[in-house]
Parts: structure tokens; sequence; C-alpha cells
């Protein structure tokens, strides 16, 4: 089996320039290969990492992946997916971006040298606007830029010249990394399609129509529901640790869909066909035990964060869901308490009911505290407390950091001492 029948299988491919052009090439070379991703923001989120698991898979099938950081297309924005003009970011905030986007790289992809980073700034910052014009922009036709999807989306709300040539600018690096890194392939998300095939057109043009170029696009991912893929209630789901929680990464995988979720094991894991349709199977004849999205949270948490954080995401479910909480760290309360009401407090014991009062608010009268406590209501650190007398004492748990409060079955609140 090819890398491209492993693709197909996995509902992976959307469009081939020429896809018996490209079969023969995958199986008679190690093949170099391209995504490329403007730093728009400084941590990518699950809807960009769908072209960058290609990309994995054929590093692992023994192929050439380059990854391109758009520092020059990312400082004039590409139009692609949007109804209106972006704002242009400052050239300070570009490059802290490309910083913080190339550290994520170089976690998913290793430390091996079997890939390789680029930033399209190095070639395209040093291009006149003379040579741009007399050497690209000559041998682009108005009328077939105007044809493509993402120019035509946007004529009636009006484009800038700036995200006009955008185009133009993806085409020459497609051409720069042919012509210096003998890269021949370019993969992207479905609403690239059109830059892509230009970049393949200059291609032609410059090297000759015999020349091995090609592109490859990847479905739009939607849900079951028909909504798009990697948003939630609370916004985008990302890589960044700051951004999204390991603990909250894990959970968004693990509360897929059934009808989803298979769909998820093939594009973001690496679990083999067999795996795959073994679990597969158990969707179908035991969803209450919900393995596949279980295994679909550990194999997607530790291809991002690593092992340790899908340990730390699996101790947090289970002391959220047994209310067992008093051998969590420091940094799995952090985690897994993040979006629970919270309060500040101070370092100082005082009297249990005073401070589910006076210092918390978490229980709106001295009589109703003393009530909880004495019906066993009141868990704090995961022990029950039932004396009215008894001491809160900050610094005996969570390095003395936080006090967790559990009222009832599943009501928590977080202390953090100030």
């Amino acid at each position: 089996m090819t890398i491209l029948d492993e693709l197909k299988w996995r509902g992976a491919i959307n469009q081939q320039t020429d896809e018996a052009g490209l079969t023969d090439l995958v199986k008679n070379k190690s093949v170099g290969l391209y995504v490329g991703i403007d730093p728009t923001g400084d941590s990518m989120h699950i809807g960009h990492l769908i072209p960058f698991m290609i990309l994995k898979r054929f590093q692992l099938a023994g192929h050439r992946p380059y990854i391109v950081i758009g520092g020059g297309t990312g400082s004039i924005g590409d139009p692609s997916g949007k109804k209106s003009e972006r704002v242009l970011q400052s050239m300070e905030q570009v490059h802290h971006n490309e910083a913080a986007i190339t550290a994520q790289m170089e976690h998913l992809f290793g430390q091996d040298g079997s890939f390789k980073i680029v930033n399209n700034y190095d070639w395209l910052s040093k291009m006149s606007l003379l040579d741009f014009l007399r050497d690209y922009g000559k041998l682009f036709n108005v009328n077939n830029m105007l044809s493509k999807e993402v120019v035509a989306s946007r004529l009636e709300v009006g484009i800038s010249f700036t995200e006009f040539t955008y185009q133009i600018l993806q085409s020459v690096d497609f051409l720069h990394l042919y012509q210096a890194e003998d890269v021949q392939l370019q993969v992207g998300g479905a609403d690239q399609w059109g830059n892509i095939t230009a970049g393949i057109d200059l291609i032609h043009k410059i090297k000759g129509a015999d020349a091995k170029a090609f592109g490859l696009t990847i479905p739009l991912m939607l849900k079951a529901d028909g909504t798009k893929f990697g948003k939630t209630a609370g916004g985008a789901v990302w890589l960044d640790p700051e951004k999204t929680t390991p603990y909250e990464f894990y959970q968004f995988w693990l509360n897929q869909d059934d009808r989803d979720v298979v769909k998820y094991l093939k594009y973001f894991t690496f679990l083999s066909q067999d795996e795959i349709a073994d679990l597969a199977k158990k969707v179908e004849t035991q969803p209450e035990k919900r393995e596949a999205q279980r295994r679909l949270a550990e194999e997607v948490t530790e291809f991002v964060h690593g092992k340790d954080a899908v340990t730390e995401a699996e101790n947090i479910s289970k002391a959220l869901f047994s209310g067992d909480v008093a051998n969590l760290s420091a940094n799995e309360i952090e985690q897994g308490f993040k979006n629970m009401p919270s309060v500040e407090v101070t370092g100082e014991k005082r009297n249990i009911v005073e401070w589910l009062v006076d210092v918390t608010s978490i229980e709106s009268s001295r009589r109703q505290a003393r009530e909880d406590i004495n019906n066993g209501a009141i868990r704090i650190n995961g022990e029950k407390v039932t004396d009215v007398q008894a001491e809160i004492d900050p610094s005996t748990h969570f390095d003395g950091k936080f006090v967790i409060v559990r009222r009832g079955k599943k009501r928590y609140f977080l202390a953090r001492v100030k």
C-alpha cells in the first residue's frame, strides 16, 4: 500500500492535480512536499493540524516534508476563507508568531532531521517590486486570477491589490522550493486549490510543461451535525497548553460524537486499519463504553502534548468523576478547575463556617453552611467534613496554592490562595 492508498482509506484526499503521475512519483522516490502556514497567531489550533497530519504521514513513509512558515505572505494576509480584508500585523508580531509556531512544529515533527522548516520571508523579502512584476506578474493572467474561488468569493465586497497578489506569492513559494529543494508536491486545505494550481502553472511556464509538480487538497472537515470541526462554545481548541490546557484538549476528543469518532481516528491518529476497524465495531456494539473516544483522546493528546499530559488528563478525569481529588498535583488542579467557579483567599486558618460564608461566599448563610456540613454535603480537598468547628488551613494541600470545595455531588469551587 502506498502513502496515497492509505490517505484514500483515511478519507483524507479531496482533489489531486494528476493522480496517476503522483502515484508513480511516490512509488519511485522520496518525494519532497510542503504545507504552508502563515503566522497570523502565536499558536496553531486543531483545524491547522489537519494538513500537517498528512505531512506527518508522508514523513513516516520516508518522504521529505517541508514546513513553510509564511513570514512573507503572513505579513500581507491570505484572503482564503475571509469575507473581508485582514488587519495587517506589525512585523514584530509576525516574528513573534513565527517563533511560537516553529517551536510547535519542531515538537510535532521531531528532532531527527527528517523534515525542514523554512520561512518564505527569506526569499520574498529579497524581491524588488520590478522583479516581482517582470519575472512573475507578467506570467499571471488577471482573468484567470479572478476566476479562482478565493478571489471570486471576495469580488462583491471587494479585495485589495495586496491580498489579490497573495496567490502569486504562494506560487513563487512553490517555484522556489521546486528549484532549491526538489519539492514537487504541495498539500493544503480544500480552500487552497486555486493557489496550489496557480503555483503548478507557474512552474510549468518557467521550467517547462513536463516539469513534475503536483497538488493535493484535503476535504473540508465537518461534524456529523454539519457544523465546522474544531470549534467549541469556548472558541478554538489550541495546541498551546497555555490557551487550551492538555486536560481541556483531552476532554475535547473524549467528548466526540459516536458518528464522528471513527472518521477522527482515521484523520488524527496513526493507528492501523485493523485497530481502527476494531474500535469502529465497539462503537456499534458497546457505544456506552466510549472506548473509541478514549483511544482518540489518548493518541492525539500524546502526539501534541506528550505521554505525561495524557496521564495528567486521565488523573484529573478520574478524580473529578470520583470526587477523590486529594492526590492531584497543583498543575493538575490548575488544568482541571480552570473553568470552574473560583475565588481568591488568604493563607490564614479560619473556621469552616466562617470561611464558606465570609471568605468565599460559597454558602449564602451560616445557617445553610452548618446544615450542609452536618448533612455531609461539604468536602474540602476531597475529604468529607461534618464538624462545624473544623478549621480550613490553605497550606495543607496542593503546595499551599489551592483549596477545593465540593458541595453536594457535582458542584465544585476552587479557592486560589493569594
